[in-house]
């Protein structure tokens, strides 16, 4: 396994915190901008719809697996159990990554941006993948020409599983 900086980020929440609700994990304010830019509050910065965006990365490739959501509440469940829970924007609901396939997502560390609007999430993926077309990542496919229309190619050739057997 590649060496990483800092613990495990579920190892280090169920030590340190031991909480039975994910409403004891609080954010900063964000009135100070050079508090937000250069301090080590994380005061994150959720859009019009209570929303921010997520990158999901494997921890020892850098490979992007997808690109999702959270709002406050599964950023909050996300620190508090150690496995990515993000916002489902089509069905308005929390979405614990895995719960059905079991393909979860461990969380080892999570980086903000300059100004806390955006999100990487270093993760373990569990399973073949974390694409529900069956794909390892979410990124299967690259642009190949410009025309009318844009045509695509294959990034990753095969899925690593079988989104029939797994999501029935």
């Amino acid at each position: 396994m590649a060496e990483r900086d800092g613990p495990d980020l579920r190892h280090t929440i169920s030590n340190t915190y031991s909480m039975s609700s994910s409403t004891a994990i609080t954010f900063g304010s964000r009135e100070d901008r050079k508090a937000l830019e250069n301090g080590l509050t994380f005061s994150p910065k959720f859009d019009d719809h209570g929303l921010i965006v997520a990158i999901a990365q494997d921890a020892e490739t850098n490979e992007v697996l997808m690109v999702a959501y959270m709002n406050e509440e599964s950023l909050r469940q996300t620190l508090e159990i150690g496995e990515a829970v993000y916002f489902s924007r089509s069905r308005q609901q929390l979405w614990h990554k895995g719960a059905t396939s079991g393909h979860t997502q461990i969380v080892e560390k999570i980086l903000t941006d300059c100004d806390q609007d955006a999100l990487v999430l270093k993760v373990r993926q569990q399973g073949p993948g974390c694409c529900h077309a069956g794909y390892r990542s979410c990124f299967y496919r690259n642009i190949q020409e410009p025309g009318r229309p844009v045509t695509l190619g294959r990034e990753i050739a095969d899925p690593s599983y079988d989104p029939e057997k797994v999501y029935h």
